[in-house]
């Protein structure tokens, strides 16, 4: 039986509408399309119902493809049940490229809109859409106010029902609320316990804005992850004094912070372990423990780029605000 996964609400083109709380990532460089195609009929089968993709991780097909089998085995009844999200990948971060690039979404997914639309980055991208890491000369800065008037087109022509943003930091998302006719609706950056967001959660609540956190386990694993999370001492005590694991702590412990999250395994029974965080809690004493761990952000544009420069350093101390 799927287990039930709680909700939040998110702004969209008609009033507050649902998004799950925890969904499953596509992002992959190692497991084959159709991999992850069975991946994901496998998590709509135990639950998940909110999908996370995005141009740049080339996954868009293999979701596709999932959703119409999904349809075909009696998963779901229709593809409204799903929760979708896909990313404006740097390369189109250009108001005139906005509209095609989430066109071409839409038809590696063979669907008709999404329910969420992210700019990825706020970074413009010269080089080619997939080539990494990219030379510093190829980074430049974004010009938002030209991107988010495409983004809202997108919105107000069905194509996405809520838009929002990615890796951005408090100053970036002011900048774009100074001039919106239609607010982000959501910010999604990397959020665990070991680099935990408390100020960026904080502002973000202040202005309607819902947190989702990217690599909540530290993306172990994978060529950008680490162990850290994993690994850390006080999360394993919390686990064994609980008889829980430490991903099912550190998930715990995101959704009580109020925020949504995307987690990634295509293993079962990780899958189930991951929905099974709904029906107990953290004390007061275990929440201190976590709120205590000293803090270390994972850099990702570090792997975007073959050096630094002063759109990408701005960016990366932005978004070192805790």
């Amino acid at each position: 039986m799927a287990v039930s996964i709680p909700e939040a609400m998110i702004s969209s083109s008609h009033g507050p509408r649902p998004i799950p709380v925890i969904g499953m990532g596509t992002a992959s460089w190692k497991e084959a399309g159709d991999q992850v195609t069975a991946g994901i009929v496998e998590a709509i089968k135990v639950g998940y119902r909110h999908f996370d993709t995005a141009s740049r991780y080339k996954t868009e097909p293999y979701l596709g493809e999932a959703i119409k089998e999904a349809l075909k085995l009696g998963l779901i009844k229709s593809r409204d049940e799903l929760f979708i999200t896909t990313k404006l990948w740097c390369s189109s971060a250009e108001g005139h490229l906005v509209l095609p690039a989430i066109k071409q979404s839409l038809r590696n997914l063979g669907l008709e809109y999404v329910d969420l639309y992210l700019v990825h980055w706020p970074i413009k991208l010269t080089q080619g859409e997939f080539k990494v890491p990219n030379p510093k000369e190829c980074f430049h800065p974004i010009n938002i106010k030209e991107v988010w008037a495409a983004m809202e087109e997108c919105q107000n022509l069905g194509l996405t029902k809520s838009i929002g943003v990615s890796n951005f930091s408090p100053k970036r998302i002011q900048e774009i609320i100074s001039f919106a006719k239609i607010p982000p609706a959501i910010n999604q950056v990397e959020m665990n316990p070991l680099w935990q967001q408390k100020k960026l959660n904080e502002f973000c609540k202040k202005n309607g804005i819902l947190l989702t956190g990217y690599s909540p386990l530290g993306a172990f694993g994978s060529v950008w992850g680490h162990n850290r999370v994993m690994e850390c001492d006080v999360l394993k005590d919390i686990a064994n004094s609980k008889g829980k694991t430490v991903a099912q702590i550190s998930l715990r412990w995101m959704y009580e912070q109020g925020v949504s999250f995307v987690v990634k395994s295509f293993n079962t029974e990780r899958m189930k372990q991951n929905l099974d965080i709904f029906d107990w809690s953290l004390t007061e004493e275990e929440s201190i423990k976590i709120s205590q761990i000293p803090q270390q952000k994972h850099t990702y544009l570090r792997l975007m780029v073959t050096e630094p420069n002063d759109v990408a350093a701005e960016i990366d101390e932005e978004l070192s605000f805790q």
